[in-house]
């Protein structure tokens, strides 16, 4: 019988933050402020000191602090947003989700990431046509690598253009001596479970060190409140996080650390293992990922896949449909051909089960897979 393992392993997580999870939400269960209670401003501040930004607020979701980023720089109909067809639907769902319309920019072949000369292109296009007005640049700092923003930060400022940095899968990760999460002008964040640092439901952060978004942020993520929640000044969501969700981040923020270590180590041992067999991940000089996939690229993905998944070791491909061909935006007129790396990448991209819970066999094992399966190729 082959033995499965997980792609996530949150029970071990569990298991070995049982005392101190089960003490927070007991203590949330006790005082009964089961939204907005005082967890919410600990975690904050502890979000705060970690990134090293003035301000961190919690909200509802990854989805909910991409909008309430995009609607304190007040994007709407007409506008244009610059952002990556590969990565979530979320990240251009928002945009449209307020009107506005994404302009996706082909990714760069390596890092996976927006690439910084394409974007130059696309802006100078949009700007040409007079038809949108281009408003800012929504990079994604996939599978945990943050996009380069050495590039994006000059191009935004010769443009006017907000930098609003999703940083859903790359909490921990560093740029240079800065962390994830503060390299826009504002940045946001997913706690969902799978993430590096995940709650137990859905959960998300907006960070920023403008004290004016900081306070339309605040005000939105309540109903656009101001002196109280009675007193509406703006139009916003109901955004918030809620007590227990912060408790249970609480708990992990103590050995999130020791698990960044451990993901960067199986990264390590992934790469050395296995990059003669794929196209192993690329990580810039002076950036490092936390992590949140490890992703490899293969001509033989869907062999490799099945086989995989016969010897227990679960595989998901993120993404196997870019934004830019997805049905929902048919009405964009993009056709395949048009962003062709991205469309390359999609075929061919495949992501290994990547936790701090597995020891450095998990690597042996997958590369004893993948032999036979490019021995069984190179013999057909």
């Amino acid at each position: 019988m082959v033995m499965k393992i997980p792609f996530v392993d949150l029970k071990s997580q569990y298991e070995q933050l049982k005392p101190q999870i089960n003490t927070r939400i007991d203590r949330v269960l006790e005082h009964g402020a089961y939204v907005m209670g005082p967890e919410i401003a600990e975690l904050e501040c502890q979000l705060s000191d970690y990134c090293n930004v003035r301000h961190a607020i919690t909200c509802s979701s990854g989805t909910d602090a991409l909008l309430l980023g995009l609607m304190a720089h007040d994007v709407g109909p007409g506008d244009a947003v610059f952002t990556t067809p590969f990565t979530f639907f979320a990240t251009a769902e928002a945009i449209a989700l307020l009107g506005a319309t994404p302009i996706f920019v082909d990714i760069d072949s390596r890092t996976f990431n927006i690439d910084p000369k394409r974007l130059e292109e696309a802006i100078q296009r949009i700007k040409h046509s007079g038809e949108l007005r281009p408003r800012g640049i929504l990079p994604v700092n996939l599978f945990g690598l943050p996009a380069n923003y050495d590039q994006i930060g000059p191009l935004a400022k010769e443009h006017a253009l907000f930098v609003l940095e999703d940083a859903a899968q790359s909490f921990g990760a560093q740029y240079g001596n800065q962390s994830s999460c503060s390299l826009g002008d504002i940045s946001t964040t997913s706690f969902f479970p799978a993430k590096p640092l995940g709650c137990y439901g859905d959960g998300g952060a907006v960070f920023t060190d403008d004290d004016t978004l900081a306070e339309k942020i605040l005000s939105m993520r309540i109903h656009g409140m101001g002196q109280d929640k009675y007193d509406n000044v703006r139009v916003g969501l109901n955004a918030r996080m809620d007590s227990i969700q912060a408790a249970v981040l609480l708990a992990k923020l103590e050995i999130f650390d020791d698990e960044l270590k451990k993901r960067r180590h199986l990264a390590g041992v992934y790469d050395q293992c296995l990059m003669d067999l794929v196209e192993t991940p690329f990580t810039p000089s002076g950036m490092s990922s936390s992590w949140a996939q490890f992703s490899v690229l293969s001509d033989h993905r869907e062999i490799m896949i099945e086989a995989l998944a016969e010897q227990g070791i679960p595989v998901q491909v993120y993404y196997r449909t870019p934004c830019h061909l997805s049905k929902a935006f048919g009405y964009l007129g993009y056709k395949p051909g048009d962003l062709p790396i991205t469309e390359d990448v999609s075929s061919r991209i495949f992501s290994l089960p990547m936790h701090p819970y597995l020891d450095d066999g998990i690597a042996t094992r997958i590369r004893s897979i993948l032999e036979g399966v490019l021995h069984r190729v190179s013999r057909t």
